[in-house]
């Protein structure tokens, strides 16, 4: 997991799903699968009001995923994750 002290943005083409707009009940599995659908090599792009640690993990479990903070709080972290 790679942690960036500087506000980055994603690449134009990369998606982002803005977290921060789902309900809280669908949050992880919205993530699992968005990320399930990609190629690996693939990214994904997540905005979430929090560090999505819980959520990291579960992703750790499942896939060989690669982390990169965009940004770190106070209010969004901004996060792309990889599929190895």
């Amino acid at each position: 997991m790679t942690q960036q002290d500087q506000t980055s943005q994603p690449a134009a083409d990369e998606p982002v799903l803005e977290v921060i707009s789902l309900p809280r009940q669908i949050r992880h599995g919205a993530v699992i699968g968005s990320f399930e659908s990609l190629q690996p090599g693939g990214t994904l792009v997540i905005r979430t009001p929090r560090d999505p640690l819980p959520l990291l993990g579960q992703l750790r479990d499942r896939f060989d995923v690669g982390v990169d903070y965009l940004q770190s709080g106070p209010t969004q972290w901004l996060i792309r994750l990889t599929r190895r």
